[in-house]
């Protein structure tokens, strides 16, 4: 449109629009939301638009998704990312193998089922392992252990902490890959002494503990790929931060309705003696991320 054609819609003379022209742009009405986002962006650098959406309405803010989908793009806070699977395990070994239970497990509280995995984690002159444990329905790590060694008390470590925090009753199922530290009869007695049941993915399928591997991407994303870790002292106090400080009580679950773990496993209250929660089948469980 023509600026003699809006002068005449708004009965302006041409000489007084260019005599009078309009002044300086108002402040940016979305100046304190885009600090707030910011500040959210700085602490967890991995949260894409859903997850900060729901962070800012923990937070106190009124806001729809479609405008902080448009305030983070137009900033660059966008995380677009996606990673195959890669298989680490060594399951070229001579031990018993267990058949996959959990996909046919509906769960319908804590300490039913466990999932457990290992990934590396690399230091300025050597690689460290890191075995953790997790309850499947809560997704909160329960245990964990940080070494040199790849051998099975590296798991054991992991298994005997989540042992001593939740004292699970008989019952419970323990699903791992079929790597060799997981079918070692040390780690496979210990189940069975606390009458917990024995559950291995299938050969060859990693989706099979889809739960952990995403566990494990998340921490390689919002932790290690973000720190140098000097050594092993270093490592496993900033791990331990993450995990138990940052993971467990503050970052935000979208399979656990935009909770984190600690305040999801809170909100299951027992009322008259059940759990207030809903059943959730594993099988969609196992094949979704975090």
């Amino acid at each position: 449109m023509t600026a003699k054609r809006m002068c005449a819609l708004a009965d302006v003379s041409r000489a007084g629009f260019y005599r009078f022209p309009p002044g300086p742009p108002g402040p940016d009405a979305n100046l304190e939301l885009r600090d707030a986002i910011q500040r959210v962006a700085l602490e967890f650098p991995s949260y894409g638009w859903p997850r900060m959406t729901a962070e800012l309405k923990r937070r106190g803010w009124a806001v729809n998704h479609k405008r902080v989908y448009r305030l983070m793009r137009e900033d660059n806070l966008l995380c677009l990312r996606k990673r195959k699977f890669v298989v680490t395990t060594d399951s070229n070994h001579g031990l018993p193998v267990y058949p996959q239970l959990a996909r046919e497990m509906t769960l319908t509280g804590l300490d039913q089922l466990w999932v457990a995995d290992i990934t590396y984690i690399r230091l300025l002159t050597e690689f460290v392992y890191l075995a953790v444990i997790l309850d499947a329905f809560s997704r909160r790590v329960i245990g964990w252990a940080l070494d040199r060694t790849l051998e099975d008390e590296l798991t054991l470590a992991a298994l005997r902490l989540a042992l001593k925090r939740r004292g699970p009753k008989p019952g419970l199922v323990h699903h791992s890959d079929r790597g060799v530290q997981y079918a070692s009869r040390d780690y496979t007695d210990l189940l069975r002494a606390h009458g917990i049941a024995i559950s291995m993915s299938r050969k060859g399928n990693p989706y099979d503990n889809a739960v952990a591997e995403s566990f494990m991407k998340t921490l390689k994303y919002e932790e290690v790929y973000r720190e140098d870790y000097r050594d092993l002292a270093e490592a496993h106090a900033s791990m331990g931060r993450f995990l138990e400080q940052v993971y467990n009580e503050k970052r935000l679950h979208s399979a656990l309705g935009y909770l984190p773990p600690v305040e999801f496993e809170q909100s299951l209250a027992p009322v008259s003696g059940t759990i207030s929660r809903s059943s959730r089948n594993i099988s969609q469980v196992l094949e979704t991320g975090v």
